[in-house]
């Protein structure tokens, strides 16, 4: 049995040789202007490649994450609030949803009115318990820690809830909370 697929494997592998050896002596024959005929081709098919790639990224996107049950969580800070930010983490119905870390870019971003989607994902309809903590540093330098929490009243179609929040120099309170 073994040396019957070992006769198919071997004429198999003189197929392919001799069709490599034919490639090869036909490589020759093949002018600039097909090369360049091919490199376009080639160019061609690969933007058909990427914009078929960016509606499969749109059609799962729609699949996954159906408006119906669709709901977004967006951090944001008090626009030239010079407290910086540290990390922050999503509890939704006693589950951690999502944890962020925050480079100073984003930091940055942030400080100059920017928003943060932290969180995408599906629920039931439905109130929902949402509790977010977060850590940083204040402007004097010592560590500040807060946690808020917030029912999300989920309805039929997307829900947007933006997640505001402040240092310990703000006039406004900690963390507050809007549906958009």
């Amino acid at each position: 049995m073994q040396s019957h697929v070992q006769k198919i494997f071997r004429q198999l592998l003189y197929i392919v040789l001799a069709s490599l050896l034919s490639l090869v002596v036909n490589a020759e024959e093949v002018s600039r202007e097909q090369i360049k005929g091919l490199d376009e081709q080639v160019q061609d098919i690969k933007k058909d490649v990427l914009n078929l790639s960016s509606g499969l990224a749109r059609l799962e996107e729609k699949l996954l994450f159906p408006s119906n049950t669709q709901v977004s969580l967006f951090v944001s800070m008090n626009e030239g609030d010079d407290f910086r930010l540290d990390s922050v983490q999503l509890k939704l119905n006693e589950k951690v949803v999502a944890q962020h870390l925050y480079s100073f870019r984003e930091l940055e971003a942030l400080q100059m009115g920017g928003v943060h989607r932290l969180y995408l994902g599906n629920i039931k309809t439905g109130d929902h318990d949402l509790v977010v903590s977060y850590t940083g540093k204040a402007p004097a330098g010592g560590e500040y820690k807060r946690s808020g929490s917030y029912r999300v009243n989920k309805d039929v179609g997307p829900k947007f809830v933006e997640i505001k929040i402040a240092g310990p120099e703000s006039t406004e309170q900690d963390i507050k909370f809007r549906d958009w």
